[in-house]
């Protein structure tokens, strides 16, 4: 009987952690199932691009998991059961390898014997009032596309108010001030403008807003939004359309299950990303509570999640087949901001995510980070970066869970949290 792998969330570090599974494992010897509710991959780190008007390239599941033995199944996760090991997942419609079984709605129950848990997160209102009702969000395609509908319809002069200063609100700040000069854009930000970058960095940020007419409201806490304007601890800002781009909360199906999670409802992962509660779950992303250099929680982003992604799917290749656990420490390298098509700021870090004096500016950063882009899309659909291709048949027996014991001689103790190929240190961002 095949071991049962199900892989929740085909984003970049569930996507990847699949694919790199099914090639390092024998066919015969697992199922991989993975799980998401749309047909095709979203580059997330495009979606400001997606909101201004621009066409993103199409990626779908069939293409990319062709001839790998991966199922797809379009369906939404509705809870999971982590002592039972089973997953619910509703609106359920499957296809894949060997199969095109379309139009099965309704629930399904689905029984692993190893999940990954890569849900990743979405746009946190953090309790602001108006905000659900006011705010318009970009951390998935379809708040993307109706941010997009609602640009459209703006006349000339409007107001258009983006809601945080990190990274997020940055690029979609710069991306709608380019694509559309003649709105009114201002950007309001809790602390201070670029605080966290070098001075060359916040140099460099000032003059690209100063140049596209970007109003900054800088230590400005917003207090709720409204229909035609945002509310602060000081003046109010008039808007037509509000972009909330505070930050992230995870999904809450972990939360709400008896997974050990953070008090961000992140799972609570020990060095291979396996969860100290349930040892056959793997938490991936921004749905994993990781800590990295210097023992700090690392950030919900790309440059974390794919990491995690290819530790994850390494550490349980090795216990699957009786092959070393990977050991490898996540170091950070550099912060990408796309800052409109035409300009970019490439902020070097520490390991530990602190800027260091040394950044990239102007044309060359834009495109720096546009091969970043295009390379993390890349490394989607060729999850084996770094890695033999060669399928490893498994040691024990498959078909139940692995158990939460490792085989003898293979502990966890003082493994870090980390990567699985010596490459990936390069490429974090």
């Amino acid at each position: 009987m095949q071991h049962r792998i199900i892989v929740l969330g085909a984003g970049y570090t569930g996507a990847t952690a699949a694919g790199r599974l099914a090639k390092q494992l024998h066919r015969e010897d697992v199922a991989i199932t993975l799980v998401n509710a749309e047909p095709d991959f979203v580059e997330r780190v495009r979606l400001h691009q997606l909101a201004t008007g621009q066409e993103l390239k199409p990626r779908p599941f069939d293409d990319m998991f062709a001839g790998t033995g991966v199922e797809v199944k379009l369906a939404k996760v509705a809870g999971i059961d982590a002592d039972r090991r089973t997953v619910t997942v509703t609106g359920v419609d499957t296809h894949g390898a060997g199969e095109q079984e379309r139009g099965q709605e309704g629930e399904q129950e689905l029984a692993y014997d190893t999940l990954v848990y890569a849900l990743g997160s979405g746009w946190n209102p953090q309790g602001v009032p108006g905000t659900a009702e006011h705010a318009h969000e970009i951390s998935g395609r379809p708040g993307a596309l109706r941010l997009r509908e609602r640009l459209a319809r703006l006349d000339a002069g409007a107001p258009v108010v983006i809601v945080g200063g990190g990274l997020t609100g940055l690029e979609a700040a710069t991306e709608i001030a380019e694509t559309r000069p003649d709105l009114d854009v201002a950007l309001v930000a809790r602390g201070g403008f670029g605080d966290w970058l070098s001075d060359k960095g916040r140099g460099h940020l000032r003059k690209v807003f100063a140049g596209l007419g970007i109003t900054v409201h800088e230590h400005t806490a917003v207090t709720a939004v409204e229909a035609d304007r945002v509310l602060t601890d000081g003046a109010p800002v008039p808007a037509a359309v509000t972009v909330w781009a505070t930050g992230f909360a995870v999904h809450p199906i972990a939360e709400a299950s008896t997974l050990e999670v953070s008090g961000a409802g992140q799972i609570v992962v020990d060095g291979t990303l396996r969860s100290v509660s349930h040892p056959e779950v793997y938490a991936i992303g921004d749905a994993a509570f990781v800590r990295g250099p210097g023992d700090k929680p690392l950030r919900m982003s790309c440059a974390s999640g794919v990491p995690t992604a290819w530790q994850a799917a390494d550490a349980i290749a090795a216990r699957l087949t009786g092959r070393q656990l990977p050991k490898i420490p996540i170091h950070y390298v550099q912060q990408c901001i796309s800052l409109g098509r035409k300009e970019g700021l490439i902020q070097f870090v520490t390991a530990d995510d602190q800027a260091v004096p040394k950044a990239l500016t102007g044309r060359i950063a834009a495109l720096y980070k546009e091969l970043i882009c295009k390379g993390a899309a890349w490394a989607v659909a060729h999850p084996t970066v770094g890695k033999p291709t060669r399928r490893h048949r498994t040691v024990r027996p498959v078909g139940r869970a692995v158990g939460r014991a490792d085989q003898a001689g293979q502990t966890d103790a003082g493994i870090p949290a980390g990567l699985a190929d010596p490459a990936v240190k390069a490429a974090t961002t």
